[in-house]
């Protein structure tokens, strides 16, 4: 293939702000995703990320910023679930299928009984190819401030996601570390929503951090990887998606999906060797 050829995704305005878009937002999803791993919030981020969707609507109703809505409605819903889940004998995973499920169906019911241009499924699966300054902008100041706060703070939440009461006995307020994760959560789902959407943004809050897992011991490192391969599949998709005349949102998490098969694989490769090992030292 030609050298020239191979720099034409470059040439093009949309695809331009495609690559800029795709380098802010993965620093915060990639770093959150490894809270949620550790925390075992995945069905959190799915949660709140269908929750949105009735915050997007009745933003759009009212002529207020659609990340005002959708970051209201995704509050709304982490904490209807904590709540639930401390004042009630069901689980909280159960709350959270319950509260994601009926605020998703609000938001469907809401989107169909109105009038409007705007396509749901831009909304759901995202628009990466058709992002502007103005979604550059928003998503730039989300990326920033979410990832100053996590990597500031990242001791005292793994702290907090290990041993709440070690934590609190440390004198750090579990409640401020608790619904300050939420807050960035619910920050990160808005800012992805251009990009990828609100389907799709789960995928980048859950595997580069199941990843990264995987692949290295310290929490510090799993930071680090865990960046470098969200980034790095998300320029990768990105580029390939022009000339797979494929949806780079969907591509991203395609291959996000393979980096994770070939971790698994690695992993596995290495604990059945070191259990090898470990019965020749044993047998000797």
């Amino acid at each position: 293939m030609p050298f020239d050829t191979l720099l034409q995704p470059f040439q093009f305005p949309f695809m331009q702000n495609a690559f800029w878009i795709v380098l802010l937002i993965a620093p915060p999803t990639a770093l959150l995703s490894c809270f949620m791993v550790l925390k075992g919030w995945a069905l959190m981020g799915d949660a709140v990320s269908h929750a949105t969707l009735p915050g997007i609507v009745l933003a759009w109703i009212f002529g207020v910023p659609l990340i005002i809505g959708a970051f209201g409605a995704g509050m709304t819903c982490a904490l209807a679930t904590g709540y639930l889940a401390s004042n009630s004998r069901v689980k909280q995973d159960t709350v959270m299928g319950v509260v994601f499920s009926g605020m998703f169906g609000v938001g469907i019911v809401l989107y169909t009984s109105i009038q409007t241009n705007e396509h749901l499924d831009h909304v759901l699966f995202g628009n990466m190819l058709g992002v502007g300054r103005e979604d550059l902008w928003t998503s730039g100041v989300i990326g920033l401030v979410v990832s100053g706060l996590l990597l500031l703070k990242w001791k005292d939440l793994l702290l907090n996601a290990f041993d709440p009461a070690q934590a609190q006995a440390s004198g750090l307020s579990t409640r401020v570390l608790h619904y300050g994760l939420l807050i960035c959560l619910s920050l990160t789902i808005v800012g992805t929503l251009t990009a990828v959407g609100l389907i799709l943004a789960v995928a980048l809050l859950v595997t580069p951090g199941a990843i990264a897992f995987l692949l290295v011991r310290s929490f510090g490192q799993m930071l680090a990887v865990s960046v470098a391969v969200c980034m790095g599949a998300m320029l990768l998709g990105t580029y390939l998606s022009f000339f797979l005349d494929s949806a780079p949102a969907a591509t991203i998490v395609l291959i996000l999906t393979a980096f994770f098969s070939l971790a698994f694989v690695r992993r596995l490769h290495l604990t059945r060797r070191t259990s090898r090992l470990g019965a020749d030292t044993i047998a000797s």
